[in-house]
């Protein structure tokens, strides 16, 4: 018998914050970028491919990042949220020592330097 292993995926806003969070994370998490805002329809596409995966989402501490987020709690509900101190407002400008402990309160591996 063969268990399937429930793969894991990131959701953030931009390609810096992808970055940012790469540099940082040890684990081999798949990362997906909305670019700001998502549309229904991609929006839907993406629920369907996230079916049966670990989904997290961070986002930025300010406006479009909270509209982002709400939409997912209503479509995604099962998606675990993190969180970024609202101090730094985006993932990009965010100290690495700051985003590795967020990713390590999600159990995501990340690399021993930034700690």
């Amino acid at each position: 018998m063969c268990i399937e292993e429930i793969e894991r995926v990131l959701i953030v806003e931009g390609k810096s914050d992808k970055i940012k969070v790469e540099t940082v994370m040890k684990d081999s998490i798949e990362i997906i970028c909305t670019n700001g805002t998502i549309s229904i329809s991609k929006l839907d596409e993406l629920i369907e491919y996230l079916f049966n995966k670990e989904v997290y989402i961070l986002v930025d501490s300010d406006d479009s990042g909270e509209k982002l987020r709400k939409q997912f709690k209503r479509e995604l509900p099962e998606a675990e949220h993190l969180y970024i101190d609202k101090t730094y407002r985006e993932v990009a400008c965010a100290p690495e020592q700051h985003i590795a402990t967020v990713l390590l309160g999600a159990d995501i591996d990340v690399h021993a330097d930034f700690l």
